[in-house]
């Protein structure tokens, strides 16, 4: 039966003709503006990054300069500084920049010989372009890692393809609060997305229930997997670093900052820094100089590892 008048009256109120339709996307996909912020810039500062450990062989801290927010490139080099390492038994340790690229590098007079001891002190001194600036760090205890280990999973419930999960198995050391990092490596490489800075308070999170003495509770024992899967035969280290927990602070700022994004990201900030410029009226500084002691394991995913 054919549609009354009234029926095909409102039909064409509600359609909506073609030229009309792509007009209006046109529309809304022209609404953006490019909006070019005009920074004031000012005066470049000195950046450290300074990470000695209790591990043989050369220790490097690297110097650059800060610029503008919006550039991209590679910061450049602070060179010419006075770098030197003093710790809280008497021991002076010089740092050179023989390359003059901002990396100060300390030589062992022996392959064997380290820098770093465990309960000791550092402070980092540097003379640069007329500005004197300090940082001071401990090395704490570090726990080893005791094993890794690998289960087989399926990407997803539906699919019949599979691979392997890691999970690593260390103690905290009893008796006081002890701050950590963990870093993993695959085949060698370094894992370094942003939600790869693992931190922790004695086995767990700050703040949390008292776990001291405890093994490192089962999110962080299965923090050491990358986006995907391992395969057979791909080698795995885990790496735990004692830090101090300033240093645990740091970290957790950078965590914050760098994964700050979304609807809801607030404005961003420095983080903070533990290097101070002693010169009355000197710039400031920026990074941070931490000492850690290291303890790593490294395994392969083999039928010895691997657990049902």
């Amino acid at each position: 039966m054919p549609a009354n008048r009234n029926t095909m009256k409102k039909l064409t109120r509600l359609s909506i003709h073609p030229a009309l339709l792509l007009a209006s996307l046109l529309l809304l996909g022209g609404c953006e503006t490019v909006i070019d912020a005009n920074l004031d810039e000012g005066p470049a500062q000195l950046s450290v990054d300074g990470f000695i450990t209790d591990q043989p062989g050369p220790q490097t801290i690297r110097l650059t300069q800060t610029t503008s927010y919006f550039n991209n490139g590679t910061p450049p080099a602070a060179t010419s500084a006075t770098v030197t390492l003093t710790d809280n038994v008497g021991n002076t340790f010089s740092f050179t920049d023989s390359d003059n690229d901002g990396y100060y590098v300390w030589q062992p007079p022996t392959p064997s010989a380290t820098l770093g001891q465990i309960g000791r002190t550092y402070q980092l001194s540097i003379r640069y372009q007329n500005d004197e600036y300090r940082a001071t760090s401990t090395i704490n205890r570090v726990p080893v890692v005791d094993s890794i280990i690998f289960r087989e999973e399926k990407l997803n419930p539906l699919s019949d393809e599979t691979g392997y999960q890691a999970e690593f198995f260390a103690r905290d050391l009893p008796g006081q609060t002890d701050y950590y990092r963990v870093r993993y490596f695959r085949n060698g490489e370094l894992q370094n997305r942003p939600g790869n800075i693992i931190t922790l308070e004695n086995a767990s999170f700050q703040g949390s229930a008292d776990t001291d003495g405890l093994v490192f509770i089962r999110p962080f024992r299965q923090s050491i997997n990358p986006e995907n899967f391992y395969d057979m035969g791909d080698s795995v280290t885990v790496e735990i670093q004692s830090i101090t927990p300033d240093a645990f602070s740091f970290f957790q700022s950078v965590s914050g900052q760098i994964t700050n994004g979304g609807l809801f990201a607030t404005p961003a900030t420095n983080v903070p820094t533990n290097v101070v410029n002693t010169t009355p009226n000197g710039r400031p500084a920026t990074g941070y100089f931490i000492t850690s002691a290291v303890r790593s394991k490294t395994v392969r995913v083999g039928s010895e590892t691997i657990r049902e």
